[in-house]
């Protein structure tokens, strides 16, 4: 069943949830990328793998940027290929911040974060195996105005590479959510101090994306009362303040969605509250199945349905859920390995019977 919300023009409620799969050899997207997205066509729309506005935000081993002339020609076979489908494409725009070694950084680039705090844990490097998270550069007032404006291009780009938006990925413990959280951010200047003030980042970036290429191509992915990349829990009703006011303020600049990772952590109330507080489409992800995500549906706080691991291993899902077939299993042993195992060679069900 078609979905239409605004300028948001859907041929399905189904979304392909963002995930990352470090197949962008040397950071640009390749024909193999294109054709994984291009598989997955069922959905109504596909959000990319987190994507890179800055070299300094490329924190994982092969993930891919929108900076740069040859990142959005690469990108352009992708979105030619959704296209084709009759689906609808965002970019996922992910600044990785303190979640990041410097090995997987160009050359001449250092980890920044909104703080010098540094982040318990281990990346990932092609170069130099696993490597403990190093103290980031705290960005100054001026370096976090760059850091904005080089959100400002990345979406120009995007939209240049033909996606129908941007997403904003303000979760997972990546640099707007570093912002968010009293533990990191320990700013004193504007960018610091109350959930107002700390909020005043994404904001700004989003207030300045909808003037560059249209408020009705932004969303943006909240993942509240999180502890992922070492964000330390704060005050409940701290984090309830903080994602009301966001949505409040999300829906006055005009944003097509906020897409939600779902935790039992989240309580209803703050649900209730973002659901109240913002008009446009809301998507829900995690954990889902066919069977609950209908349920969602049927609730008052979703308007689409977004999976992940389900599509990333079924290229097919629309079809299968249609048919209630057999799903196919994740390997997990290939879910961030540079080749096409893993990848592309998933069966469709034609390729089953």
């Amino acid at each position: 069943m078609p979905y239409t919300k605004g300028a948001l023009n859907l041929k399905n409620h189904l979304v392909m949830a963002p995930m990352t799969r470090s197949r962008a050899i040397d950071n640009i997207p390749n024909d193999m990328m294109a054709e994984y997205y291009g598989q997955r066509d069922g959905a109504g729309l596909i959000i990319t793998e987190g994507t890179s506005p800055a070299p300094e935000g490329l924190g994982y081993p092969r993930i891919p940027g929108m900076y740069s002339d040859a990142q959005t020609e690469g990108w352009k076979k992708t979105t030619s290929a959704v296209h084709k489908g009759n689906s609808r494409i965002f970019v996922q725009l992910m600044h990785t911040g303190r979640i990041a070694s410097k090995y997987n950084l160009p050359k001449g680039y250092e980890v920044i974060g909104v703080s010098n705090i540094k982040a318990a844990g281990q990346m990932h490097t092609d170069a130099h195996g696993t490597q403990d998270y190093p103290e980031p550069v705290a960005l100054t007032t001026q370096g976090v105005k760059n850091v904005i404006d080089g959100y400002v291009n990345s979406a120009k780009k995007a939209v240049e590479a033909g996606f129908d938006g941007i997403e904003l990925h303000a979760a997972n413990g990546y640099l707007i959510e570093q912002f968010l959280n009293p533990n990191v951010n320990n700013r004193t200047d504007e960018y610091g101090g109350n959930y107002k003030a700390r909020s005043l980042f994404v904001l700004e970036i989003a207030q300045k994306v909808a003037y560059a290429i249209g408020k009705d191509k932004i969303g943006i992915r909240f993942s509240p009362y999180s502890t992922m990349g070492d964000l330390k829990a704060y005050d409940e009703n701290e984090v309830h303040e903080t994602y009301v006011y966001l949505a409040t303020e999300l829906n006055k600049i005009g944003i097509a969605y906020i897409h939600i990772g779902f935790s039992p952590d989240i309580p209803k109330k703050t649900l209730d509250s973002i659901r109240s507080a913002f008009g446009g489409t809301i998507i829900m992800c995690n954990g889902l199945t066919p069977e609950t995500a209908v349920t969602a549906l049927q609730g008052n706080f979703a308007d689409l349905v977004a999976f992940g691991r389900s599509f990333l291993a079924n290229p097919d899902l629309d079809q299968r859920i249609a048919d209630n077939a057999t799903l196919n299993q994740p390997d997990f042993n290939t879910l961030y390995t540079p080749g096409a195992k893993g990848y592309t060679d998933y069966p469709a069900l034609e390729l089953i019977r």
